[in-house]
């Protein structure tokens, strides 16, 4: 039996690598069916950006090779950098502070059992 895989590309998501990455770290590896459990216990905002991403990645496993969410699993999840916004904020004594807002890539691919 061939290895069927579904990769998901989110690029510019409105939230910094670093707090998507404590997110991701729990779900690689699991089921899938797992993997969402797990997303719809955790508080973070990030869960909301992986859960859309992995259930795209069902919907095109769906479509591409008839398979269901049972029969999948995460391969590869992993987060990269997007381009940073740089905002400015007036400080005190009259200087002026950089703010960084800093952005993400979440790149996912599922594979059949």
């Amino acid at each position: 039996m061939e290895v069927k895989i579904s990769k998901v590309k989110i690029k510019n998501i409105a939230q910094s690598p670093q707090k998507l990455r404590l997110i991701i770290d729990l779900v690689r590896g699991k089921d899938v069916e797992e993997a969402l459990d797990i997303l719809e216990f955790t508080n973070k905002k990030g869960t909301l950006f992986i859960k859309k991403a992995i259930l795209s990645g069902v919907a095109n496993a769906r479509e591409k090779y008839g398979v269901g969410k049972g029969d999948l699993m995460i391969k590869k999840i992993f987060v990269d950098e997007a381009p940073t916004y740089k905002r400015g904020r007036f400080a005190s004594k009259g200087r002026h502070s950089v703010i960084l807002k800093r952005r993400s890539h979440l790149n996912l691919e599922l594979e059949t059992k």
